[in-house]
């Protein structure tokens, strides 16, 4: 018997679809180096439903792989082996919003952005924000730990949860920590689950915290000369500025974005780096301090060129030249790297992982941006139109040992937001020790007896009994 009819005798009242059309977009994240293979798209409508759903797979050894809006970059979501694909597309309901605890509590399905309006509309501030905020769902944001641009003053989505509802292997329910500020009664099992990449149990409720909206700011479009003026800008700024973003892009990246979006060059000078940092700007004396650092930089040779934004009109056309690099090559297709190193270590890694491509690939095209407040660095390898996906993977992963070997060198992590997923699984061991791998083994055995929740990612495979 196959595994949907088997399901679907299991639980009759849930939605299992095998329309090839949808088979396809729900198998397959935005990595574009595994087809889309699962057997049945599972779209379970209530917690109830999703616990009834675990079991069985649990009793009959179903594989499952978790999707939410399916914007990840490690192939998490990736169901290419006859997998049943769990989407919560149906499961997007607002549980509840708290005016005195300043949270609000949402089922897995719910989208990013839904979340930031709906703080929006009660005064309030939900600040993960990134590109794909608008069709990324919160279980997904959860099981990756997602960050984005604003990390530096806000954090990652694990410090804006304060409260989860899980599905275990078993099928057995459990709800950790329940929206509490303070709670020391033993292990905070909430922390195992957020970036465990839908390996443990799948999230099907959080309650979120929000914040006080931010003040009024202000965004500088700089152009910079080298990667030391980077870090010393950055400094400069860090020191005099309340920074809620500092994120930097290459002459390369944004070469791409203004041909993509028919943006015009910001400025007459040619820069090999920009950078887009955001500030709060509650008054006129502050925008003074911002003009006086960038005379200071400007006067030391660090900053080339640049702008300040005068309305919030300003401030999302300046953004564009950075939020619209991801999309702006997506068409390559890219092989992205994203990486995560000390801030103090930047410039010496980027020159050393420059001076390693250029000498392993010199034909290939590299476009690197990110997020330099917090270190986490993207490098995007291009496809050459003439190479075929399979050599082009297979290229890459060559570059990929090298670069994380570095990166392992310099103490860093081969994946700083993406997750480690399908893509990066055989490399786990250059941020991890053996010992860690083997508890986080362990740790899976505990809360997924059987194996079956998205075998192969994060964790070497083990085949479901």
């Amino acid at each position: 018997m196959d595994v949907v009819t088997t399901l679907r005798g299991a639980c009759p009242n849930l939605e299992v679809c095998v329309e090839p059309s949808t088979l396809a977009s729900h198998g397959q994240d935005w990595t574009r180096f595994r087809t889309a293979a699962p057997a049945g798209v599972a779209f379970p409508a209530s917690t109830g439903q999703v616990c009834e759903l675990v079991s069985a797979a649990a009793r009959n050894g179903i594989p499952l792989v978790p999707s939410g809006g399916r914007t990840g970059l490690s192939g998490g979501a990736v169901a290419a082996r006859g997998e049943i694909v769990v989407s919560f597309d149906r499961m997007q309901e607002v549980m509840g919003f708290d005016p005195i605890d300043r949270t609000v509590t949402v089922e897995a399905g719910v989208v990013t952005a839904t979340v930031q309006e709906l703080a929006r509309q009660n005064g309030l501030y939900y600040p993960v924000s990134f590109a794909s905020e608008g069709s990324s769902q919160i279980g997904g944001n959860i099981a990756t730990n997602a960050g984005g641009i604003r990390v530096l003053k806000y954090g990652l989505t694990r410090d804006r949860v304060v409260g989860l509802k899980v599905v275990t292997g078993s099928g057995q329910l459990l709800e950790l920590n329940r929206g509490l500020i303070k709670n020391a009664s033993g292990y905070d099992l909430r922390h195992l689950f957020i970036g465990s990449e839908g390996t443990l149990g799948l999230v099907v409720e959080a309650t979120l915290k929000l914040v006080e909206p931010p003040l009024a700011s202000r965004v500088l479009l700089l152009g910079i000369g080298s990667m030391d003026a980077l870090m010393k800008v950055f400094d400069s700024l860090r020191s005099a500025l309340e920074l809620s973003a500092f994120e930097f892009f290459t002459d390369r990246a944004l070469h791409h974005v203004c041909q993509a979006n028919q943006l015009p060059n910001p400025f007459e000078t040619r820069c090999p780096l920009y950078v887009v940092a955001e500030f709060d700007c509650p008054d006129g004396r502050v925008e003074e301090t911002a003009m006086k650092c960038f005379e200071h930089c400007s006067s030391r040779g660090w900053v080339l060129d640049g702008v300040i934004s005068q309305s919030d009109r300003d401030i999302e056309r300046l953004w564009r030249y950075r939020e619209g690099i991801s999309e702006s090559i997506s068409h390559f297709p890219p092989y992205k790297n994203d990486l995560s190193v000390r801030v103090s270590v930047v410039p010496e890694f980027l020159r050393r992982m420059d001076s390693l491509v250029n000498e392993i690939c010199p034909e290939f095209e590299i476009v690197w941006y990110g997020h330099i407040g917090d270190g986490n660095l993207h490098m995007n390898i291009l496809k050459p139109a003439s190479m075929t996906m399979s050599e082009f993977e297979t290229r890459s992963h060559d570059i990929s040992d090298k670069s994380y070997a570095l990166t392992r060198d310099v103490g860093g992590s081969i994946s700083a937001e993406h997750g480690i997923g399908l893509l990066k699984q055989p490399w786990l061991g250059m941020s991890r020790s053996v010992a860690e791998i083997e508890f986080m083994q362990k740790i899976k055995e505990s809360f997924d007896p059987a194996g079956i929740f998205n075998p192969g990612k994060l964790l070497p495979l083990i085949e479901t009994r």
